[in-house]
């Protein structure tokens, strides 16, 4: 039977791979020192923390949903507090290899890094989103466990969590870095995307589909495409400058004026056609884009 467990505390991850907890609120985790795990199925887990893993091997997969991670060998995968994944083990007895670190949100209180969290949009990538890194990227990765580590193994002070929290926004600063550099190293991966996309927006006002669910959501397009939201826009952004939204706006706005020029349509019928579900919003809309409002805008024609 499948089981569902709420980790709740680093506390509780260390005792359940069997090692010592020297901070409550993170911890540094080399799987070669862990005890060797038993094959439980399949779990779902929930962290109440943030985690990372950069795990070797093949023992041990884990899926999101109805997808696995695209993971392997030098590759990290973030997941944020309250995200559930399965873990996958095949095996009788295993021994994990890799590491890995948790921090509670706890620990960030009071902290810059509290406030820029929400920058690391990473940690809301979907399943086939991971980050593949060099082996001199591991080494950096590595470096910045090994720095916290440090700190964990010490007396703590009144320097300490200062210290542990700095060097936990240089690893996420690090690994900002690494993505960018994916979305340009793996383009064969994401190449089209934001063919695609253009695509998708101009098929989308061929339909009756504004009428019905509004105008195009990030979310929507995101999902047509098999991306999380976050990294749809990090790519969109990446490749074009412009963020996601911005190009959806744009395209309203284009899509807009064509139909505009069309004098056998009333402005708040084509405010419905576009998805705005009031005229005035639709003006607004314009106005602020294009500086005319539609009727004046319609009056340059």
């Amino acid at each position: 039977m499948k089981r569902v467990v709420n980790v709740q505390s680093v506390h509780d991850y260390n005792t359940v791979i069997g090692i010592e907890t020297l901070h409550p609120l993170v911890s540094v985790v080399d799987f070669s020192k862990a005890k060797p795990e038993p094959n439980p199925g399949i779990d779902f887990i929930s962290f109440e923390f943030y985690a990372v893993f950069l795990k070797h091997g093949k023992h041990c997969t884990i899926r999101y949903g109805r997808n696995y991670y695209d993971y392997q060998d030098g590759t990290l995968i973030f997941i944020a507090p309250g995200q559930v994944v399965n873990i996958e083990e095949d095996g009788e007895d295993y021994q994990p290899e890799g590491y890995a670190m948790l921090f509670h949100p706890d620990m960030l209180f009071g902290t810059s890094l509290a406030k820029k969290m929400k920058e690391y949009s990473f940690f809301s990538y979907d399943i086939h989103e991971a980050l593949h890194i060099s082996l001199r990227e591991r080494q950096i990765v590595l470096d910045c466990f090994s720095k916290i580590s440090q700190e964990l193994n010490q007396s703590l002070d009144r320097h300490s969590n200062s210290l542990i929290v700095s060097n936990i926004e240089l690893f996420l600063g690090y690994c900002a870095r690494f993505y960018d550099r994916q979305f340009i190293s793996r383009n064969n991966i994401n190449k089209g995307i934001s063919e695609k996309f253009e695509a998708l927006l101009h098929d989308y006002f061929q339909t009756d589909k504004p009428q019905v669910l509004g105008p195009p959501s990030v979310k929507y397009c995101a999902e047509q495409l098999h991306l999380s939201p976050n990294y749809f826009g990090d790519l969109i952004k990446k490749k074009t400058g412009k963020s996601a939204q911005e190009q959806i706006h744009s395209k309203v706005i284009d899509v807009a004026k064509e139909r505009i020029f069309d004098s056998t349509k009333s402005i708040s019928e084509i405010a419905y056609e576009l998805g705005f579900k009031y005229p005035h919003h639709f003006s607004r809309f314009f106005k602020q884009r294009v500086g005319y409002s539609p009727n004046a805008y319609r009056t340059l024609s």
